[in-house]
């Protein structure tokens, strides 16, 4: 007996209403994009491992998925570091390529190789699939969709400005009301670092805050204790895990508590700038929020960091996030291009939709009329008829057979297909054909020769 086949763990099949529903979300994500005057690109699905590799964080990189070189790759190990077992030795003989583990360093890459062919400032968007050798869980998947915009060559504040906006009028769009974007500085964390006499271990630092939300302020202390905190730094940064008030409120405290880093207070004058015209412009759905605890784990950025939570009342982490990163390109050689950015969880953003039942109710309505199939005559006329249909902008279709009218009328119903159209013979004598609404039951007549009268009465 053949095994049964299976794909592996953290992919996923889509069916055709599924698939209507991810483009539903592309579309208006890309729509947006658009609107707000951003161009796409594409990159390739694997890049040279040298590319992506410590761009990350250590965390980031064990999630790379590499690419095993062609060829018997095996033998160009030398037999001491075959011996000794070690991954860290072993890879880079025998893999130099690696799927992308996001879009922004490829787009990095991207800009110092075209750089000469851009406008700057540049503001592109990409929406292409990503792999991470993550642990599959409700949300997290191993092979996904990330949806990017970014803006690099300019460092004013009003593009943090933008790109809130651009968040807000995509899950306006999709009526996704109440999500809260959050909003810290990498400026301000540095800052905490630096008078907790923890600046040395900022990495860990952020990395262990960023996880307060998932495993608690415990489990937090616990990590930056392993990772070489002392108790003394842990407790003076203690009071941020549970600041409250205002984002002015916030800021003000942050300011005394900050008093003595210069990078910490450019942190917070940078926030205040972003808040105050946020305020001033105002939002359509969505609510800004500072989040002194934020951290954005990744180690690229360096100025505001942005995540987006779903309304209250979704189980599910975050939908986006994004920040400014302003030397992204230096990794590749060119220096002092200074770019921000945001990400849409295409996937989550889905499993949001699903839960508050936000899809239009047609979305998977992939056919709005079926003409019954009587005969080789009947169905002769029914594919005229579908073709001036099609020309109209219906989605029209013929039953491949003349099989019973009872199982032709169980497929148009479990295609949920609104409107089936009957030519039998007293039809063609006639020069007629028949509409049924399948939701209604009621039946109307139309001449063969005024398709266009049956297309005028579905308009509202």
């Amino acid at each position: 007996m053949a095994k049964k086949p299976s794909i592996p763990k953290g992919t996923r099949d889509f069916s055709p209403s599924e698939i209507a529903k991810r483009n539903h979300i592309f579309k208006t994500i890309k729509r947006q994009f658009e609107l707000f005057g951003f161009q796409p690109i594409e990159t390739p699905s694997f890049e040279n491992s040298e590319t992506l590799l410590g761009k990350y964080g250590d965390e980031g990189d064990r999630l790379i998925f590499k690419i095993l070189n062609s060829g018997d790759f095996i033998s160009k190990v030398d037999d001491v570091t075959y011996s000794s077992k070690n991954s860290t030795s072993i890879a880079p003989k025998i893999t130099e390529k690696a799927l992308r583990y996001d879009l922004t360093v490829p787009f990095a890459r991207y800009v110092v190789m075209h750089q000469n062919e851009i406008d700057f400032p540049f503001k592109r968007y990409q929406i292409q699939p990503v792999w991470r050798a993550d642990r599959p869980q409700k949300g997290r998947f191993r092979e996904f969709y990330q949806c990017d915009a970014d803006i690099v060559g300019a460092n004013s504040l009003l593009q943090e400005v933008e790109l809130v906006q651009l968040y807000d009028g995509v899950f306006t769009e999709l009526g996704l009301d109440g999500t809260m974007i959050k909003i810290n500085n990498r400026k301000v964390l540095s800052g905490i670092a630096e008078v907790i006499g923890a600046q040395h271990l900022l990495i860990d630092f952020t990395v262990a805050l960023d996880k307060l939300d998932k495993i608690g302020e415990d489990k937090v202390k616990e990590e930056m204790l392993n990772k070489g905190i002392s108790e003394a730094a842990i407790k003076k940064a203690t009071p941020l895990f549970s600041i409250s008030g205002s984002a002015k409120e916030q800021l003000e405290l942050l300011k005394v508590l900050l008093s003595d880093s210069e990078i910490g207070l450019n942190g917070i004058n940078e926030l205040g700038e972003i808040i105050n015209t946020i305020n001033a412009i105002g939002l359509k759905s969505a609510s800004l929020q500072l989040d002194v605890t934020l951290a954005r784990g990744l180690n690229y950025y360096t100025g505001a960091i942005f995540e987006v939570a779903p309304p209250d009342g979704v189980q599910m982490g975050s939908i986006g996030g994004g920040g400014r990163y302003d030397d992204l390109t230096g990794i590749f050689g060119l220096k002092d291009v200074s770019g921000v950015g945001i990400s849409f969880g295409l996937d989550r953003i889905y499993l949001v939709l699903e839960e508050l039942g936000l899809f239009p109710k047609a979305i998977d309505q992939s056919l709005q009329v079926l003409c019954l199939n009587f005969g080789e005559k009947e169905g002769l006329v029914a594919l005229k008829l579908i073709s001036e249909l099609r020309q109209y902008g219906l989605k029209t279709d013929l039953y491949p057979s003349n099989a019973k009218v009872q199982k032709q009328f169980k497929y148009a119903d479990k295609r949920n297909v609104p409107y089936v159209i009957l030519i039998g013979e007293k039809e063609l004598a006639a020069n007629q054909f028949i509409v049924k609404n399948m939701r209604t039951g009621q039946q109307q007549s139309y001449s063969l020769t005024d398709s266009k009268a049956f297309v005028d009465s579905l308009q509202p």
